[in-house]
């Protein structure tokens, strides 16, 4: 396999357990060795009235070069109508040729599906066609569920000018997520500087039990206004990949001046795989509910004119 693939692949595998962190019993997965997925998208989750099943065949030249195989699913999406949001879906890939699009494709359609429902058009008969020809990802799917040292170690030398932080911000708590004895939860707070992500790391580690996690996973964004670059960084603390796929979710979710903390406590039983997923879902879940989430549309214009500078890495672990 080519070094590019490698790459690829390794883009979209993270990209696949965004998605399913962020969207849950939405996603599904139809044929995972293939890369064929579908997520069913509705204008509201609790009473849809319009719904598009967007299903998607991730090629090994995606993200790089080539942009997923997708097709759209609706009894009654047909002529201009398919047709517009077809051309939607395409100018958002042009727009971000290289970056992974598929959250953006989806909050694209369910802008569409939220504006279609806000109009005069009648529900009840559209309602009636669901229900009479259901619009189905495929059969069979598989629903997608699935320390002191780290403070010392972060390297604030950097040449941007930031102000001076007497006070350190706020720091929110998620709700533990436990499996097989494992417990993951996650800690949010403001930041607009390396200076606080410091601060935020030393007031956690004040807490005897957060201080005790078997890894202390964070990732951060912070948002430059003068250069319109992101300064972002991540650590694993012994977690293999995992700050930079909290990272990654991050940038899908267009999320700046935020940390994500998220504490995991082994419990003696390996996870496999499924610890990402907590992981993802712990820092998804409390972005949301504190409100760090910003729209679709932010996140085009975002990721279609993205500069990111990373800040460089002290020490392996």
């Amino acid at each position: 396999m080519a070094e590019g693939d490698v790459g690829s692949d390794q883009r979209q595998n993270e990209e696949i357990e965004a998605m399913a962190a962020i969207y849950g019993e939405e996603w599904c997965v139809i044929d995972d060795s293939a890369k064929i997925f579908c997520i069913r998208i509705s204008d509201n989750i609790d009473d849809p009235k319009w719904t598009v099943c967007l299903q998607v065949n991730l090629p090994s030249e995606y993200p790089g070069t080539a942009p997923p195989v997708y097709q759209l699913n609706a009894p009654w999406l047909k002529g201009q109508e398919r047709a517009d949001l077809t051309n939607s879906l395409e100018e958002i890939y042009t727009q971000n040729i290289g970056e992974s699009i598929l959250y953006l494709w989806v909050e694209k359609i369910r802008d569409v599906l939220i504006q279609k429902a806000q109009t005069a058009e009648p529900g009840p008969d559209v309602k009636k066609k669901t229900e009479a020809k259901d619009v189905r990802c495929g059969n069979n799917l598989i629903v997608q569920r699935q320390r002191e040292n780290a403070v010392q170690t972060l390297d604030l030398n950097i040449s941007e000018r930031v102000p001076e932080i007497e006070e350190s911000p706020p720091v929110d708590h998620g709700v533990p997520i436990t499996d097989r004895r494992s417990t993951f939860q996650a800690h949010v707070a403001p930041v607009v500087c390396p200076q606080q992500v410091k601060m935020v790391l030393a007031k956690l580690y004040e807490n005897k039990k957060i201080a005790s996690a078997t890894h202390n996973i964070y990732a951060y964004r912070i948002y430059c206004e003068d250069k319109q670059t992101f300064l972002q960084d991540c650590e694993d603390d012994g977690e293999t990949a995992a700050g930079g796929r909290l990272l990654h979710l991050m940038e899908i979710l267009n999320v700046k001046n935020v940390m994500v903390v998220v504490s995991r406590w082994y419990g003696g039983i390996l996870l496999g795989p499924d610890r990402f997923k907590h992981i993802n879902n712990c820092a998804r879940n409390i972005l949301v509910e504190k409100n760090f989430t910003s729209s679709a549309e932010e996140s085009s214009k975002s990721l279609g004119k993205k500069k990111v500078k990373k800040d460089k890495k002290r020490s392996e672990h």
